[in-house]
C-alpha cells in the first residue's frame, strides 16, 4: 500500500469514527432548553426521543412569573421573572404532549413530540429479524 492509499484510507476511518460519534453524542442528548419571552415558548415544539427521561430547562425571559403547564405530561412548575426551572419528564411512549402557560394560555402554548430514535428503531428491527 503506498502513503496516497494509506492516506485515504486513514481520512475514511477517521470520517467514519466522528461521524459514529457524532450520532452517539446526539441520542445521549438528555437535556433540552426553552425559552419564555413575550409570553410566548421558543421554541414551542420539542422533538425528544421515546422511552428515555430528559430534563427540560426553562427560561423565563418575561418580566411576569408563567407557570409552565401539562396535563398531558402531569407537570406544573411556577417561574418567576427572568429565573429558570427545570423538570424532568418521561419515560415517554411516542406521541405529542402539550403544555402551556397558564397565566397566558392563549399565547403560551408548545408541545413535546415523541419520537424513536434511530437506535431505537435499529434495535427493534434487529428483534423483529428474529
Amino acid at each position: 500500500m503506498d502513503n496516497i492509499q494509506l492516506i485515504r484510507y486513514l481520512r475514511i476511518v477517521l470520517v467514519s469514527l466522528l461521524l459514529l460519534l457524532t450520532l452517539h453524542v446526539q441520542a445521549q442528548k438528555s437535556e433540552y432548553h426553552i425559552k419564555i419571552k413575550n409570553h410566548l415558548f421558543y421554541p414551542a415544539v420539542i422533538v425528544i426521543p421515546a422511552n428515555k427521561k430528559i430534563k427540560l430547562v426553562i427560561d423565563n425571559h418575561d418580566e411576569n412569573i408563567e407557570e409552565f403547564d401539562s396535563f398531558d405530561l402531569n407537570r406544573e412548575k411556577v417561574i418567576f421573572p427572568n429565573k429558570q426551572a427545570s423538570i424532568f419528564i418521561g419515560p415517554l411512549p411516542v406521541g405529542e404532549y402539550s403544555f402551556f402557560g397558564e397565566y397566558h394560555p392563549h399565547s403560551a402554548r408548545g408541545k413535546v413530540i415523541v419520537v424513536e430514535s434511530s437506535q431505537q428503531k435499529l434495535e427493534k428491527g434487529k428483534q423483529d429479524a428474529n
